[in-house]
């Protein structure tokens, strides 16, 4: 492994995290991890920058630790072999994700082939991926058994993906989906391979299942309300931004962190934006309590910088936040509101969304409108947001009356 280049420039990367304004710690840990690189490159087998950050997986099994570790090499392996510098956006690319580059030849091929094919029909592109990532390992799953070739694939095989030796289901009727997605694109770009058509034909019948949402109680949407308005909750101006968003309006976390600060029209009161999941073009009133959210952030904690989006880091370098980033406030907002801290208990942003979704269907607005406030492409959309409505689910409960309680639960 030649380290020369970063022998010679490693103190530029210093300097740079200095003038970003790193924190001093970080940049000591990025120090640190670099004297260990020149250190061994010489006298350890190491080929490349994976292999040093699997000798740090071989030393601890701490999630923590080995976090840290591969950022600190991520930020050296791109400024010492493409010579980028950080700015806090970009993934490491020491450790591949997913199970693509895993699979046999013959296999990526198969994903290869999805992706080609559904290009060409103009598929979502973060669909293509989700899909092309269920369908690596299921694959996967398969290699593991011992199966190099399409050919040898048998039924037995596919259905232990799916089900347990215990016959419990190990994987969901949306997988399910994702594969047979996969197969049909297969099928027709290679019409006269009957591997496909066989293994479609293996996939076990499963029923899709919906789990009951973890819905907002009246009690827990006030906590958050009085959370979100109260000074002292210890929540930074940009969380109760978002968290008033989310709460009024039903915005899904990516077009909250695609928005920008043009995509506000404060004279005409509206928030104009290009959904990330669909494409398409939706508009909300901005209210009151919305706007003025949104004003306080902007005008009394928001860093001055050039970025074009409205929520941002708080340190620096600043940038935009991600979804990822958008979906942890949410757990600063259910503890500032003490509510939902046990285990298991739902805390991320969608139920907030949800919330929006029942109290207009409670309130009576009309499915094909409540369907456009939520940027829905599709009718269908709505369906499980219904069992929620228990204004009129109650409307539609069938009277007791002519079932006397004591001939109902009469004992013998």
């Amino acid at each position: 492994m030649n380290t020369q280049n970063l022998r010679d420039n490693y103190p530029k990367l210093i300097d740079y995290m200095e003038r970003a304004g790193y924190c001093a710690t970080y940049i000591i840990k990025v120090r640190r991890e670099i004297d260990y690189v020149l250190s061994g490159a010489d006298s350890k087998d190491w080929a490349s920058y994976t292999d040093i950050y699997l000798e740090h997986v071989n030393k601890s099994s701490s999630r923590h630790y080995l976090r840290g570790k591969l950022n600190c090499l991520g930020i050296i392996e791109r400024f010492d072999n493409r010579g980028q510098y950080p700015d806090g956006r970009r993934r490491q690319q020491i450790v591949k994700r997913g199970l693509y580059h895993l699979l046999l030849p013959e296999f990526k091929a198969v994903v290869d082939c999805y992706r080609a094919s559904e290009s060409k029909r103009n598929k979502k592109a973060t669909t293509i991926i989700g899909e092309a990532s269920h369908g690596a390992s299921f694959l996967y799953a398969l290699q593991q058994k011992g199966i190099n070739t399409l050919g040898e694939i048998t039924e037995a095989a596919v259905l232990s993906v799916f089900i347990g030796d215990d016959d419990t289901l190990r994987r969901s009727c949306s997988y399910k989906k994702d594969i047979v997605a996969i197969l049909k694109a297969c099928i027709r770009e290679n019409p006269d391979c009957p591997e496909f058509t066989k293994i479609l034909a293996y996939l076990p019948e499963l029923r899709e299942r919906r789990k009951n949402i973890q819905y907002l109680k009246p009690d827990e949407t006030h906590q958050i309300k009085q959370a979100l308005v109260n000074g002292d909750s210890g929540l930074s101006l940009r969380d109760r931004a978002v968290g008033s968003l989310v709460l009024y309006t039903g915005l899904r976390c990516c077009d909250i962190a695609g928005l920008t600060v043009n995509d506000i029209d404060w004279e005409k009161e509206l928030i104009c934006i290009r959904q990330q999941k669909t494409g398409a073009l939706l508009e909300l009133p901005l209210s009151v309590i919305v706007g003025n959210a949104v004003y306080d952030y902007l005008v009394s904690e928001r860093p001055e910088t050039e970025c074009e989006f409205l929520f941002i880091s708080e340190n620096r370098p600043y940038g935009r936040l991600l979804s990822g980033s958008i979906g942890n406030i949410s757990n600063k907002i259910m503890k500032a509101a003490n509510i939902r801290q046990s285990a298991g208990d739902r805390r991320g942003f969608h139920i907030f969304r949800h919330r929006v979704a029942t109290e207009l269907l409670s309130s009576g607005v009309p499915q094909p409108v409540i369907s456009r406030a939520l940027g829905h492409t599709s009718p269908d959309s709505l369906e499980t947001y219904l069992s929620a409505d228990f204004k009129h689910l109650k409307e539609c409960a069938l009277s007791i009356e002519r079932f006397p309680m004591p001939e109902v639960f009469a004992y013998e």
